[in-house]
């Protein structure tokens, strides 16, 4: 890998409605954001697409690409937070939650921020390893941030939906350092 593009996918159902996690289809805004976001990208070359298995993210690079013969993949280390017994409910109470709570713990039946960066630099340390030269990655919003905060932040909130970060090797290698040191003294 020389570069990569990393995507927030567009708007889904559930965020329209300020709901928590679940694997909506994109608002008819969230497939505007995502042929934005494929206008934006036009010009730049890509060997492949990973994505999360969210639906929406898969959704946002079906639109991306429209017209490009770029192949995509599922990186399953991608996926959304676990956010346990939030899903399904109100955003602001799972931004309550996590707020009141330290990075290392879960939400009841959830994944705790800390294990999510975890497994989100098996992915960033996956996508490193890989041979092609121009990646593009859909995924979410804490995936960009997890990369941009130092030190990461309880909320993702920043973060636009069709937003993208465009990091060079050494960047990814930088920041994925940086995140695996913050996981093994993690606080914000």
């Amino acid at each position: 890998m020389d570069d990569l593009v990393l995507c927030r996918h567009g708007e889904s159902e559930t965020a329209a409605a300020g709901v928590v996690g679940g694997d909506a289809a994109l608002t008819v805004i969230g497939r505007a954001q995502a042929s934005e976001l494929g206008r934006a990208l036009a010009e730049r070359p890509f060997d492949v697409c990973f994505t999360s298995p969210a639906l929406r993210a898969r959704q946002t690079a079906e639109l991306a690409l429209e017209g490009r013969d770029v192949p995509q993949a599922v990186l399953p280390d991608l996926a959304d937070i676990d956010f346990g017994a939030f899903t399904s409910g109100p955003l602001h109470e799972y931004r309550a939650w996590i707020a009141a709570h330290g990075p290392a713990e879960a939400p009841p039946g959830g994944e705790s921020r800390v294990a999510t960066l975890r497994r989100f630099c098996r992915a960033y340390r996956a996508l490193l390893g890989r041979a092609e030269s121009h990646l593009l990655v859909i995924a979410h919003g804490l995936t960009l941030s997890a990369l941009n905060d130092d030190p990461p932040q309880p909320s993702v909130a920043g973060v636009p939906y069709g937003s993208s970060l465009a990091l060079s090797r050494a960047e990814l290698t930088a920041a994925v350092a940086r995140l695996e040191r913050w996981c093994e003294a993690p606080a914000w």
